[in-house]
């Protein structure tokens, strides 16, 4: 089947990219981890918050949702998942990374391919930015396909900012920092920065999602179109064997006329 030779060759390409996404996803997890923590602590900081005005969010100005998808088709309900939620998304402004994810709709900044938000990413700090200084923003989510292990994929809905007090509970929250220049402007460009390499890191995470998602497709369809085929050879035989069996009882009769 010409069918099964285009599979073969997409599930073989799957497995070439899968075991670099995951190390790459992989080894973003701690880093991502200890800059989040970082953040939280100078953001929920009791003593910057007191001591300084700092930098706050409206809560009456509409949430910001980075959607992320994928370029590639062949991956079951990788983009249908993401594609659901930001139909169901009718208040929210977004931002589109990803050749599947719909197009065209309501409160829609920015819409890139994967590949081009890798060579724009300064279009997307912009918005980011304009946000924060202007704060025109309440809050700022990521949702896409999170890479937890080769088993385990999940579409998740996280928050990037504000950094939950709870997600870090470690945190003390209580460092003291000496200050030089303007709180706020630091801040945001600490805040940009960190947003940045959130959406990398999702970005990232979510190539791991989907290689491994088409990798278990193509498997999977290799073993349909195999069940098939063995189907169709038990037909063929079952056909010849009553063809000649037809034969058979016809040269008998023959024989006994």
């Amino acid at each position: 089947m010409k069918i099964k030779s285009v599979v073969k060759v997409m599930n073989f390409h799957s497995l070439l990219k899968v075991d670099k996404a995951r190390k790459k996803a992989e080894k973003y997890f701690e880093y991502e981890e200890e800059l989040t923590n970082f953040m939280d602590n100078v953001l929920n900081n009791r003593n910057l918050i007191l001591d300084k005005k700092m930098l706050k969010l409206d809560k009456k100005q509409k949430a910001l949702n980075i959607y992320i998808g994928n370029d590639l088709g062949f991956c079951g309900n990788f983009n249908s998942n993401v594609n659901h939620e930001a139909l169901k998304d009718k208040e929210s402004e977004k931002i589109i990374i990803g050749k599947k994810i719909l197009k065209g709709k309501e409160n829609v900044l920015l819409a890139l391919t994967k590949e081009e938000y890798l060579n724009n990413t300064n279009k997307i700090e912009d918005i980011l930015y304009d946000k924060i200084v202007n704060s025109k923003v309440s809050e700022i989510n990521l949702i896409y396909n999170h890479y937890y292990n080769i088993s385990r994929i999940e579409l998740v809905k996280r928050k990037i900012l504000p950094i939950d007090k709870k997600a870090y509970e470690t945190s003390s929250h209580k460092e003291d920092f000496a200050i030089e220049g303007n709180i706020n402007d630091i801040l945001i460009n600490m805040i940009a920065m960190y947003l940045s390499y959130e959406i990398r890191v999702a970005t990232e995470n979510s190539y791991a999602s989907e290689n491994v998602a088409r990798q278990m497709l193509t498997k999977e369809s290799l073993r349909k179109i195999d069940e098939i085929e063995e189907e169709n050879l038990r037909q063929e035989r079952k056909e010849k064997n009553a063809k000649g069996f037809k034969k058979v009882i016809e040269n008998f009769i023959k024989i006994k006329r």
